[in-house]
């Protein structure tokens, strides 16, 4: 049976209309400001951990607490090739944006690169000529190397011969992808040691003449050449467009993410080169055709339009061993194209599989599963969409976590679809935004994001002392008496008052709550937002500074659920 949960997420687009608050003090209007980035909402039901993201728009690559505070980061020189993760010796690996005139497009990159804990680079890989490029993922293996998805060249003959339909070569030539494995060297580079190509395994049914004839319906093992689908830019010449890879050890598989054709691939790993560019070998005794698909049997010819159950998919992985629903597959699916409205689901299934790794499928009929095992969306599902990149990653008590790669929002979810954290990227391509600018466009996007656990043996002797957000405030120092316990909430008169040039302002919280205090002037115009936050239950205190202002009379007003309170201070230079 199928779980879909749907939960209200909290609204965070980017507000500009102010309301009017009356403060019965002074009978003023005072206009109120709203948070844009950070931390949202960090609750005890959330999964305790650190979380690394790369954003896309800058170099440097962050990994955060639960309070969004920074724990460490790592400068970079290029902007992220999309994909970077936390390996278990403590090192980042990541892909890397350098320049390639030939090939272009939508997850390019070029380089891989690791670096220790320290920032020093451990080794690099340049995988980006007139002919080759990487792009969009690696996938880290536990001997050390690397797979990597790539573009290759093939020109308008070569596709051609291979049965390509001439009226689907829009730019005359094609880059089907292919996949291979770097082994890091001892000189800081490395060494491909393994590859599987996409044009070794097609099928068309276009021209007998050509290469690769056959008949579709009866190959679901092999790649339709001529399959192109329904988007606008179905023609390019990125004909697959895979944007993940993914390894199961005990099977000694690879699952890819096939955006272009809404489905997701599973290939033997166990064979040689050799083998993978043939029928037969490996574990599987089928060499490098494909094991297993899943998402649209149209590409296959099994099925039809409403038989689709991709629709231009991020980020397709199995879950980890371990964790609540181990060996599933988890999709982010993003669902432009979608009948019925574009809206993004995250989606679990059940594959077909037994314990030895072989894929079950009835003759004529498509791969199963034909239910979801799990499924995540908003209650209004056009809350949640993501039209590119984005992806999620199921956490040890059961939640999810969810990027949401074109705004830069991270979630996480129960399994009944309760939000229980909510952080926002505040790094654009000027470096930390300030916490309450707004945001323009996608210019905070992220590939996706990943928690770690603080028991992964990559933080073992490293020093995760809490830092401050990453999102930059104005001055200010704050101290929390948690020992205290208070018995209801209180905004007290700040001390010294009158003050030059700075005061110290204090408020007490009987639980935890969200807390809103800001400073305003007298005539209700935003001065800084001192908290915004997510705060425990104790006695706080905050220094507040006049330092840059005129004398005068300035308004505070703590705000945390239904209490709400106003006080005067006094700044005399």
């Amino acid at each position: 049976m199928i779980l879909t949960v749907k939960y209200k997420l909290y609204n965070i687009k980017i507000r500009y209309s102010a309301f009017l608050l009356i403060i019965l003090l002074l009978q003023i209007p005072v206009k109120a400001q709203d948070r844009t980035v950070g931390l949202f909402l960090n609750n005890s039901a959330s999964f305790n951990g650190y979380t690394l993201f790369a954003p896309l728009a800058y170099s440097n690559t962050y990994i955060i607490d639960n309070e969004g505070r920074l724990i460490h980061s790592w400068e970079g020189t290029y902007h992220p090739g999309m994909c970077a993760y936390l390996i278990e010796n403590g090192n980042l690996l990541r892909a890397a944006l350098v320049g390639n005139p030939f090939l272009g497009g939508g997850g390019e990159g070029g380089l891989i690169q690791e670096f220790n804990w320290e920032g020093d680079l451990i080794w690099e890989f340049e995988y980006s000529s007139d002919k080759y490029r990487q792009h969009h993922d690696v996938e880290k293996l536990s001997n050390g190397n690397v797979l990597v998805i790539a573009w290759e060249y093939k020109s308008f003959e070569e596709a051609n011969t291979a049965g390509r339909n001439p009226d689907l070569m829009m730019q005359n030539e094609l880059w089907p992808d292919h996949i291979i494995e770097v082994q890091p060297d001892s000189n800081g580079s490395a060494n491909i040691v393994w590859e599987w190509h996409v044009w070794d395994h097609l099928i068309q049914e276009f021209d007998p003449s050509a290469l690769n004839y056959g008949v579709v319906s009866e190959h679901p093992e092999l790649i339709d050449i001529n399959f192109v689908g329904t988007a606008p830019n179905a023609l390019d010449a990125d004909w697959n467009h895979i944007n993940s890879v993914d390894y199961n050890e005990d099977f000694d598989q690879i699952m890819l993410s096939v955006r272009n054709f809404n489905e997701i691939w599973v290939i033997d790993h166990s064979t040689t080169t050799e083998e993978a560019a043939g029928h037969a070998g490996g574990n599987s005794g089928k060499g490098g055709d494909l094991l297993y698909r899943w998402g649209n049997p149209q590409t296959y010819n099994a099925g039809n339009a409403t038989e689709q159950k991709l629709f231009f998919q991020h980020d397709a992985h199995w879950i980890q061993s371990g964790l609540p629903g181990e060996g599933n597959i988890l999709i982010f699916n993003n669902g432009l194209f979608r009948p019925g409205g574009n809206y993004s689901t995250i989606d679990e299934i059940i594959p077909p599989v037994d314990q030895n790794g072989t894929y079950s499928k009835i003759p004529g009929v498509p791969y199963g599963p034909e239910n979801l095992a799990w499924t995540y969306t908003p209650s209004n599902p056009g809350e949640l969409f993501a039209p590119n990149v984005s992806g999620s990653q199921r956490q040890p008590n059961g939640n999810t976590l969810i990027c949401n790669g074109p705004t830069g929002n991270f979630f996480e979810v129960t399994n009944e679809g309760e939000l229980v954290w909510l952080y926002v990227n505040p790094v654009i391509s000027s470096g930390p935004m300030y916490f309450e600018d707004p945001i323009q466009g996608f210019e905070n996007w992220v590939f996706r994001a990943y928690r770690y656990s603080p028991d992964y043996p990559g933080f073992d002797g490293r020093d995760l002392t809490p830092g401050e957000p990453i999102e930059l405030y104005p001055t200010k120092v704050e101290h929390n008496y948690d020992d205290l316990n208070p018995d209801q909430f209180e905004l007290l008169q700040n001390n010294p008052n009158p003050f030059n040039p700075t005061t110290t302002i204090s408020y007490s919280l009987p639980r935890e709550a969200f807390v809103n205090l800001v400073v305003y002037d007298i005539l209700g115009n935003t001065i800084t937002s001192l908290v915004n936050e997510q705060k425990k239950s104790g006695r706080y205190e905050i220094e507040f500074s006049g330092a840059d202002l005129p004398s005068g009379v300035y308004i505070y007003r703590l705000k945390t659920g239904d209490y709400l309170n106003t006080k005067k201070m006094i700044l005399v230079k």
